[in-house]
């Protein structure tokens, strides 16, 4: 379908994004407040994120988010992703006393039983469905292989390639087949071998393609082989794969690698693009339009209104210029209508969490990587 209006471009430029909201108070954040409503009526966003500032209790997410998918629908636009960061662990933004604490990554895979990964999965995911999310961004696929990383470490399954490949994969099937929640592995092209956190400056990571072959790689080939619905880019530049531009606004690594190389025909969605792996040389609203010329399907940010508004008019005027061809962002609407068509459902498909018994999963898994 050709852009016929402006109307039809900002709805269409609209799905591409995935946004977050705040509040100025704590209690205004776990509402659909002003900045909510202006993603959904102003922005025509094709789907939200949850922070933890966002996550209330139980009754009082599940009745957001079914505010927020009614705004959508009152407004004819398609159902929302609704997704967040629930990898367990230190980055969870559903906690006790209303949600399970699960172990991290590292533990899980300490015990060397891969269905631990796929129960963890399944239970976070019927905690995430329960009131009203759709996509979680995990599992972590990087392969920890640098001890001086300060931002994965314990968020990967371990240093062995193919162990975390094993426990990526059974974490997909807890995720998608069992659940029927869509997973998202991160960080491609591997977030493992850096000293740099992405979200304050941009890494560099100097190895070739051989080497990512047999470390980076691995997890993210048999994620995709398994059918993993999503990946979100990192914003790590790869100085032998492309030396200019860092994965995730790299065509070279988007679309010559991942798509092309990997064969990956899912979704693409960039890391948050405020992260100042990007924002500080090429700014969020031009790195937006360089993550799309690369292949990316989805712009992520999460967190404030005006550098959302100047990401969605950027979009907008480099299609308009012919710098972003409508044949580009028809791909990614495809994409992303398919994918909504298949995981989003219109009600929750339980409407209790196990609790109980989720904890004792988590308690039981902890207990077996200490050797208990």
């Amino acid at each position: 379908m050709n852009v016929n209006t402006s109307t039809d471009l900002h709805i269409k430029i609209g799905q591409l994004l995935l946004f977050g909201w705040q509040g100025e108070t704590p209690e205004a954040a776990r509402a659909v407040n002003s900045h909510a409503t202006a993603l959904v009526d102003d922005l025509s966003v094709g789907g939200v994120i949850l922070m933890g500032r966002n996550v209330g209790n139980v009754h009082e997410t599940r009745a957001m988010l079914a505010s927020l998918q009614e705004r959508a629908a009152a407004r004819g636009l398609p159902p929302l992703f609704v997704a967040t960061d629930q990898e367990g662990g230190r980055v969870s933004r559903f906690v006790p006393p209303h949600y399970t604490q699960f172990p991290v990554a590292k533990t899980i895979g300490d015990t060397a039983d891969f269905d631990n990964a796929r129960q963890v999965a399944r239970a976070i995911a019927e905690e995430l469905k329960a009131v009203g999310l759709n996509w979680d961004f995990a599992p972590v696929l990087d392969v920890n292989n640098n001890e001086r990383n300060p931002v994965i470490g314990d968020r990967s399954y371990g240093d062995d390639p193919e162990l975390v490949a094993k426990m990526g994969v059974a974490a997909v099937r807890g995720f998608q087949d069992d659940a029927g929640l869509l997973a998202c592995g991160k960080h491609f092209p591997g977030h493992g071998d850096t000293e740099v956190d992405s979200h304050l400056a941009l890494p560099t990571i100097a190895i070739d393609r051989a080497s990512l072959d047999k470390i980076e790689l691995v997890p993210f080939r048999a994620a995709i082989a398994a059918g993993l619905a999503g990946i979100m880019t990192s914003h790590i530049l790869f100085t032998e794969l492309d030396a200019e531009l860092p994965a995730t606004l790299s065509p070279a690594i988007l679309t010559g690698l991942l798509r092309g190389d990997l064969g990956y025909q899912g979704l693409i969605i960039t890391d948050c693009l405020e992260m100042k792996g990007v924002a500080a040389k090429w700014g969020s609203a031009e790195a937006s339009v360089l993550a799309l010329e690369a292949g990316a399907d989805i712009l992520l940010c999460c967190h404030t209104l005006e550098t959302q508004v100047a990401i969605r008019d950027a979009v907008i005027e480099a299609v308009r210029n012919g710098r972003i061809t409508e044949a580009r962002i028809e791909e990614s609407l495809a994409r992303i209508a398919a994918a909504k068509q298949r995981w989003i459902s219109p009600c929750p498909i339980i409407s209790k969490i196990d609790l109980a018994g989720h904890r004792a999963l988590a308690e039981r898994i902890t207990a077996a990587a200490a050797g208990e």
